[in-house]
């Protein structure tokens, strides 16, 4: 027969096992949470519509903003990249001078280069582009259509598209585009293999 102080001191052992179990699950559940909130974050949620990579654009009408409007089938035969963008998002105008000179730096002439603007105001997107002095073409998305075909849950989103209209790989968030990384992302993602960053 146990004494009532080894009992007690069983029953201490059995709390003192519990409460680390209890401080554990706590623990792990804790971590679970956190991983679960950066991966969402990291992971764009889908739009309706949305093509994804390896999937053919379908047709659309670009609404031009700096220019004539034009259809998404005028740029086949060429690869294009579309960046898609608001004047209200900080990273997007961050971001829109090194596509302007991307543009200009003589590799360019091997694929497309075109802006789409997610601004509700047709005058707000334009009034950037005024200030920017751009001259890549831009269009104005109508009707949330772009953006959900493009996918574009966040902003900004760069859509790398083949010369059949093949998506080939989506970028989100604010990237130097004339810069050595992003340059051979271009390179890789067209098969141009001569793509450098100017000197």
């Amino acid at each position: 027969m146990l004494d009532r102080a080894a009992i007690e001191g069983r029953g201490c052992v059995a709390v003192r096992e519990r409460s680390t179990r209890s401080r554990l699950s706590r623990a792990a559940l804790a971590a679970l949470i956190i991983w679960l909130s950066a991966v969402t974050n990291l992971a764009p949620a889908k739009t309706p519509g949305e093509v994804e990579i390896g999937q053919t654009l379908p047709e659309a009408t670009l609404l031009g903003l700096n220019g004539p409007s034009r259809k998404l089938s005028e740029f086949r035969g060429k690869p294009l990249i579309i960046n898609v963008w608001a004047s209200w998002c900080g990273p997007c105008r961050q971001e829109m001078a090194s596509l302007e000179r991307l543009a200009w730096q003589g590799h360019a002439s091997q694929f497309a280069l075109i802006g789409i603007s997610t601004d509700d105001y047709p005058d707000k997107a334009r009034g950037l582009l005024k200030n920017t002095n751009a001259t890549i073409s831009h269009y104005i998305d109508r009707q949330l259509q772009l953006e959900n075909m493009l996918g574009a849950s966040q902003l900004p989103l760069t859509v790398l598209v083949d010369a059949n209209g093949r998506v080939v790989e989506k970028v989100y968030g604010a990237k130097e585009w004339d810069g050595p990384e992003a340059l051979r992302l271009i390179g890789k993602a067209f098969r141009i293999p001569a793509v450098a960053p100017a000197k």
